[in-house]
């Protein structure tokens, strides 16, 4: 059953990605950085250790992602930023994973959740500029 409730939940994940304007991808992107640190935090207080790093290394991937998705030609100093704090980022959740710091996976959390919610009051109409 749970591989079965695995493999629906990439087929909705897959299918919205194909539809999705590089807005929606990036919010996507967001939302499960946050989901997979929020999962790593909670593996870790359980003391769940192969759970913790599935989840942090699923974390970093996706940060990763969105960190060699920035334009650095055309994102000027926002771009240059964001590569910083992707960046102190990623440095932050494999500190706190290798020294069990979970306030680093909050911290890190928070900076996200910035982020995407900067993200989402990005105006309708600059959603599908980068297609």
């Amino acid at each position: 059953m749970r591989g079965s409730l695995q493999a629906y939940k990439q087929v909705s994940v897959n299918s919205q990605l194909a539809s999705a304007s590089p807005h929606r991808v990036v919010l996507m992107l967001l939302g499960g950085a946050i989901e997979r640190l929020i999962q790593a935090k909670a593996a870790m207080e359980m003391g769940n250790v192969a759970m913790k790093g599935e989840r942090v290394s699923k974390a970093l991937a996706i940060i990763g992602t969105l960190r060699d998705s920035l334009s650095m030609e055309d994102g000027g100093d926002i771009a240059t930023n964001l590569d910083s704090l992707y960046d102190f980022m990623m440095r932050h959740v494999i500190d706190g994973s290798s020294n069990n710091k979970p306030d680093n996976f909050t911290e890190v959390v928070d900076l996200l959740r910035e982020i995407k919610s900067a993200w989402e009051q990005i105006p309708a109409e600059y959603h599908h500029l980068a297609e």
